[in-house]
């Protein structure tokens, strides 16, 4: 990767509807290099996905709450099956797998307190392995990126 690569992904990262020719007018090179690059950078994973970011409040999903967890216990198949359960909850827009105080970190996203209670109830206190979680409500989303460059 070089540092054409790195320009490249730069503005995609920020618009991911741009064309190649409007990439190659920024990093000097031909629509055509462009394109090739991109397709590599995707074909090797450096592209993970390229998505359409949604406020949540347009949707009526206004409540965001930062999760700690902490499990009972921590063996490879209970943290793998917790894992699972948090990839398939629709209302958790990231979780994060930690060292620290907690063992998991999660951004929750729902429509008020009372979807926010269904959740915990159904992926917390119906969860054995469970031990106790901490829940931080967001007041303002002051900066939300999913940015590397």
């Amino acid at each position: 990767m070089d540092d054409k690569d790195l320009e490249i992904l730069k503005l995609m990262q920020r618009n991911a509807r741009l064309t190649a020719d409007a990439i190659s007018a920024e990093v000097g090179l031909s629509s055509p290099a462009v394109q090739k690059r991109i397709k590599r950078l995707r074909d090797t994973g450096v592209i993970e996905r390229e998505i359409a970011v949604i406020s949540p409040a347009k949707l009526g999903r206004e409540m965001t709450v930062i999760v700690e967890v902490v499990l009972e216990r921590e063996s490879r198949r209970h943290l793998d099956e917790f894992k699972q359960r948090m990839r398939h909850a629709p209302a958790v827009q990231q979780c994060y797998y930690a060292t620290g105080s907690a063992d998991f970190i999660l951004i929750v996203v729902t429509s008020g307190i009372k979807e926010y209670e269904e959740f915990t109830q159904e992926y917390f206190f119906d969860e054995s392995n469970v031990s106790r979680f901490n829940t931080s409500v967001v007041m303002d989303r002051v900066k939300v990126s999913l940015d590397v460059l």
